[in-house]
């Protein structure tokens, strides 16, 4: 029975179709070292506790209505408070819109951006972006990265298509690859921006930049995450941002998200996720809206947590450098950022102790989770070319004791091959 073109077209997740898969041999018994999810293990990393108490208490005061449209005032009043402490980034309440996390905020930033036909530029591998511009039937521009980056765009890719783009979406902390923008090279893509906004007339639709910040408490080492506002104040006119407490304080399932941005362009947001009724819980809002103002509290977490977070990305590291110092095909990117490492397994066209030859990086994919127990999830599923050797690893649901022994079957598994 046919349906709408969308939903005959829509590409499923690759994400979640893995996944499936993985929970299936679970629940036949296999133990899956899965990296595969952008979530956390509750038992390893759970929220806050003075978050969660703040939440607990609201349910008790009976706190379960319908918030406001754009978020509860007192929520929106003290993240504006927190942003500016924080980051140094001035935004009043009019200009913060709440949801119920990130994603309903992207489509809603795609929908109040972006008419059929209209050039959207994104890079890939990234999070989503072609999903969501298929949804608005958008021009796909899409930027292809190399490790050379560090799978981050350039203002040099990105210029000879910038001419007449309705939306620039910017990731930093990257999903997937766990790496950020450099100061130089993110203000190159800021004036970029600003030079075409100011070629356009004044009833011409401008460029807008969607900039997805949802890691940015989560950098290491020297990594100091950078934002277009901060460097080129003058992009806060055209700059709409994403973030939430999914990542920063592992609290994927409470779904509190919210953008910053042009008062303007917020309140057509808000009109829109209004009809899709995306709004964020109630008392998650009350309890977010009383933890924001416990620094202490948040320091602590995020001192306990990034330290965690640290060393297990360091620790594959380190065992990816090894493997690939006694010769073996792997590689990975030093960890800058966020819940991910980018890791290189590249086995196309070797041929298994069975007989068959790995002639696609699909099938590499299936090998490893066959042979090694181990799920990551490849690029080609964050829209970059299928042959790509490149996998995320995310460590939200790693433990410690397990590193050694799924490193161990993995170069193994890797002998075997030839």
């Amino acid at each position: 029975m046919p349906l709408s073109q969308l939903a005959e077209t829509l590409i499923g997740s690759e994400i979640v179709r893995l996944g499936g898969e993985i929970k299936e041999k679970i629940r036949q018994g296999a133990h899956i070292y899965n990296f595969t999810v952008g979530d956390f293990d509750p038992s390893i990393f759970p929220i806050p506790t003075a978050l969660e108490q703040g939440i607990i208490e609201a349910f008790q005061q009976h706190h379960t209505n319908y918030p406001a449209a754009e978020g509860n005032l007192d929520l929106r009043e003290n993240l504006s408070a927190f942003i500016a402490e924080r980051q140094q980034l001035n935004y009043s309440t009019n200009e913060i819109l709440v949801a119920s996390g990130g994603r309903p905020l992207i489509y809603t930033i795609f929908r109040t951006v972006c008419d059929k036909g209209d050039k959207i530029i994104y890079a890939v591998p990234s999070w989503n972006n072609n999903h969501y511009t298929h949804f608005v039937e958008g021009e796909h521009v899409v930027i292809e990265t190399t490790e050379d980056t560090h799978f981050m765009p350039t203002a040099a890719a990105i210029r000879p298509h910038i001419k007449n783009a309705s939306l620039l979406s910017l990731c930093s902390p990257q999903n997937p690859t766990g790496t950020t923008f450099r100061k130089e090279e993110l203000a190159a893509i800021c004036d970029l921006v600003l030079e075409e906004n100011n070629r356009r007339g004044p009833q011409e639709k401008k460029l807008y930049v969607m900039y997805d910040q949802m890691y940015w408490h989560l950098t290491y080492g020297s990594i100091q995450h950078q934002d277009p506002v901060s460097l080129r104040p003058a992009m806060k006119d055209y700059t709409i941002f994403i973030d939430a407490i999914s990542k920063v304080f592992a609290a994927t399932g409470l779904r509190v998200g919210w953008s910053m941005g042009p008062a303007p362009l917020i309140q057509k947001m808000k009109l829109i996720l209004t009809h899709m009724g995306a709004w964020a819980p109630m008392a998650e809002q009350k309890g977010l809206a009383g933890f924001l103002k416990n620094s202490t509290a948040i320091d602590q977490y995020l001192e306990h947590f990034k330290s965690a977070l640290e060393t297990r990305l360091k620790s594959i590291y380190q065992g990816f450098q090894q493997m690939k110092a006694a010769g073996l095909p792997v590689d990975c990117i030093t960890p800058e950022a966020a819940i991910y490492l980018t890791v290189k397994v590249d086995l196309k066209g070797k041929k298994t102790a069975t007989g068959p030859v790995l002639e696609t990086q699909t099938a590499v994919t299936s090998y490893l989770l066959e042979e090694a127990s181990l799920a990551l999830v490849p690029f080609y599923a964050f829209g970059a070319p299928t042959h790509s050797p490149w996998y995320r690893l995310s460590v939200g649901t790693c433990k410690m004791e397990e590193i050694p022994v799924f490193l161990k079957k993995l170069e193994q598994a890797i002998q075997k091959l030839h």
